[in-house]
């Protein structure tokens, strides 16, 4: 993994979007890159660690390169305000994959301690470099606040959907689940994590009472009591996408239920 101010200048102009083909193939040229092959970005929410940046490919052949902060693509290594930047902002690097794909290159985040942080799709050259950080940037506001979390886009579409219209998420949010605050704090808490724990078993009523230390009658009266406040039923398959969508918002929000 590599930083330097040759190749935040190089990188910079790549990952912005729309960079011309003459400088695709400088860029190419200067970075010992192929213009063609299988790239993903990353977009992490705090500093890069140390141990990140590092001469070599790493153990599965993948190889680095750290550029500028997003939101400041002409931002380089070394000048100023690059550091302020970075600081405030979010790092970002281009991964040449190797054969084990972006799940490695995740994996190899998880294991350095990095994190919040978004992985892009594969895409198949440096020219989409700038729509891959687009991407990757998505994922990673797809990541709980507080979180560490290394995530890749195509394991939270829905969930990138919603935060990509934060108008519509708060419509939907207040849609399903406005009817809750007529609880207090307590109670509405205590219905979302029983819905939470189903779900998470799979429906399963009685996995989530031994997950929640309750009866599986009790778990069952919450989720009913839940459908009548919100109007909708968890064995409608539509109405079921409302309120998980919903909870996803929820999730991704800092607002108590």
């Amino acid at each position: 993994m590599r930083r330097g101010t040759r190749y935040g200048a190089l990188l910079g102009p790549l990952l912005a979007g729309g960079a011309t083909p003459a400088l695709v193939t400088r860029a190419a040229r200067g970075l010992g890159l192929p213009e063609r092959g299988r790239y993903a970005v990353v977009v992490l929410g705090t500093p890069v660690p140390d141990a990140a940046v590092v001469e070599g490919p790493d153990a599965d052949g993948s190889r680095w390169w750290w550029g500028a902060a997003e939101g400041s693509p002409g931002e380089v290594e070394g000048s100023p305000g690059a550091a302020e930047a970075r600081e405030g902002g979010r790092e970002v690097a281009v991964v040449l994959l190797g054969p084990a794909g972006p799940a490695r290159a995740a994996a190899r985040l998880r294991e350095l301690g990095a994190g919040p942080g978004g992985v892009s799709p594969v895409v198949g050259s440096l020219a989409q470099l700038g729509a891959a950080r687009r991407l990757a940037g998505t994922a990673l506001l797809t990541c709980e606040p507080g979180s560490r979390e290394i995530v890749r886009l195509d394991e939270r579409l829905p969930a990138a959907l919603l935060v990509s219209r934060p108008e519509l998420s708060t419509r939907l949010l207040a849609e399903v689940f406005g009817p809750l605050v007529t609880l207090v704090p307590a109670e509405r808490s205590l219905l979302v994590e029983t819905l939470e724990a189903w779900l998470e078993c799979g429906g399963s009523v009685g996995r989530a009472a031994a997950r929640l230390g309750c009866h599986r009658n009790t778990v069952f009266n919450r989720l009913r009591r839940l459908e009548r406040l919100t109007a909708r039923s968890l064995s409608r398959p539509r109405e079921l996408v409302d309120l998980v969508l919903a909870l996803d918002v929820l999730r991704l929000s800092s607002a108590p239920p």
